[in-house]
Parts: C-alpha cells; sequence; structure tokens
C-alpha cells in the first residue's frame, strides 16, 4: 500500500478516535499538534494520510459535540450524560457522528462498529448500553439522517 493511501482500516481509526475523545474528556490540550503528537508516540504503527483521517474524525465529532449529546441526551432520558462512562460516551458520539454526518458510512455499519468498539474496551453491559442508545436513535431519526441538514432534536 503506497503512501498516499491509508495503511488501517477505519475501525482501528474508529478506536484510535475514540481514545483520543477519551483523552479529551480528562484534558483540555493547549497545543493540538502536541497532544496528537503525543498520541501517535504511542501508536506509532499508522502512516500519515490514516493518522489525518483519524485526527479529523476527531475534531469533526468535537466540533459537533453539543449537537450529538443533544441526541444522546434525548435518547438516554434515564441517564444523565455526564454520568455515561466515558467510553460509552464517546464511542456513542463517535457513531451518531457518522450516522448524522457521514453520508459514506452507512448507519448500521456505524451501529455494528460502537457497539464493537464498546465491547473491546469495556464491557457486555456496555456494548448493550451503547446498541441500544444507538437503536433509538436510528429508529427515532430513521429516513431523517440528512448529511446535508443534520438532525438535532427530537
Amino acid at each position: 500500500m503506497n503512501d498516499d493511501k491509508m495503511s488501517h482500516t477505519r475501525r482501528h481509526c474508529r478506536e484510535w478516535c475514540v481514545q483520543l475523545l477519551f483523552q479529551l474528556d480528562f484534558q483540555t490540550p493547549e497545543d493540538m499538534d502536541a497532544f496528537f503528537a503525543d498520541f501517535w508516540a504511542d501508536h506509532p504503527q499508522p502512516n500519515q494520510p490514516t493518522r489525518e483521517f483519524t485526527q479529523q474524525l476527531m475534531l469533526d465529532v468535537c466540533e459537533h459535540r453539543e449537537e450529538l449529546d443533544v441526541l444522546i441526551s434525548g435518547a438516554s432520558k434515564q441517564w444523565n450524560i455526564e454520568r455515561m462512562g466515558v467510553v460509552d460516551r464517546n464511542v456513542i458520539r463517535l457513531a451518531i457522528y457518522e450516522m448524522n454526518h457521514r453520508a459514506d458510512v452507512p448507519a448500521a455499519v456505524s451501529i455494528n462498529e460502537a457497539v464493537d468498539i464498546a465491547n473491546y474496551f469495556s464491557d457486555d453491559g456496555s456494548s448493550r448500553f451503547v446498541n441500544g442508545i444507538l437503536d433509538q436513535i436510528s429508529r427515532n431519526h430513521s429516513g431523517t439522517f440528512d448529511h446535508e441538514d443534520p438532525v438535532t432534536t427530537d
């Protein structure tokens, strides 16, 4: 695979994105370049296009965080978003971002990937919780995810 192509799957990018989002929940870096450099020093495998894709995905999720959190709160009436597990919350944010803003990723793929990533980083309880929240959001907004005019409320 030549250097202008991503060296890893989108699954790896999603996993790294969740790890970056997790770190951001505990720190607010003053220098994002240094933040990314520190992260990639511990994860040296991906080539530059893969790193750039992962970083942009994380930045996009952060840019839409308020909108994503509104959707999560609407689907999780029994759970305050701040009381959710950090992994669960960020896996859900990433999946909703993809469902709402990435026309190249079908909602079912985003949900399946999120469930697998939650299970990988946490446990079966987390994967069931993530699946339940995302399934509810998907059902409530079935056919309404418009990549030009994102859904932000119920």
